[in-house]
């Protein structure tokens, strides 16, 4: 039996989808000027490319704003659904004012 690698999604895609971002432009946008930590298997890393790959149980911090936004990726989405739907996809861990 072979291991199968884990679903991921684009950064961008999913800031988009989770509905962070009203449009997938200023999410890629936002993570290219900004830059987003991406914790997974308690391995952060920052990534400034809006191609990075997230995955069910990755931490993400970035800014939005002045706040900075703490969220624990739930569910990667298929499409960009109603709010209720896009609430779906994540866990807020918590957030602060820069």
């Amino acid at each position: 039996m072979s291991e199968t690698a884990p679903e991921t999604a684009r950064l961008d895609v999913w800031l988009w989808r989770a509905r962070f971002f009203k449009t997938r432009a200023l999410a890629a946008k936002a993570v290219t000027k900004r830059g987003v930590r991406i914790t997974r298997f308690q391995q952060t890393r920052r990534t400034d490319k809006p191609g990075a790959s997230v995955a069910v149980g990755d931490t993400l911090t970035f800014t939005r704003g002045s706040h900075i936004e703490i969220v624990e990726v739930a569910g990667l989405g298929h499409r960009r659904g109603p709010a209720s739907e896009a609430q779906g996809l994540y866990v807020r861990r918590g957030d602060e004012d820069v």
